[in-house]
């Protein structure tokens, strides 16, 4: 068997919170949409995004990332936070 080492690649990632719908909108140039909230207690939030695999639900807390190809995925926060570190911020 052999062993593999993840390529060092910088990605754009942003966090779903409930407080950042139109950051998310614009980082994802629209492809995220359908941000829905449940109205009952402890009820999710979540949005559907356009990836080149088709269509795919982020949950709240989820980071949304961008790749080196400009494709879209969702990554559960303890995977990011296990995968990626901060390196900086992008100017706008």
């Amino acid at each position: 068997m052999s062993l593999y080492r993840k390529k060092p690649l910088v990605i754009e990632a942003i966090q779903l919170r409930r407080d950042n719908i139109e950051e998310i909108k614009e980082f994802t140039e629209g492809k995220a949409f359908d941000f829905t909230a449940e109205r009952c207690i402890n009820g999710k939030f979540y949005c559907k995004i356009n990836t080149f695999e088709g269509i795919t639900t982020a949950m709240e807390y989820d980071y949304i990332c961008k790749g080196i190809k400009g494709e879209l995925y969702p990554c559960k926060p303890y995977v990011f936070e296990n995968t990626y570190e901060e390196v900086g911020q992008q100017d706008k």
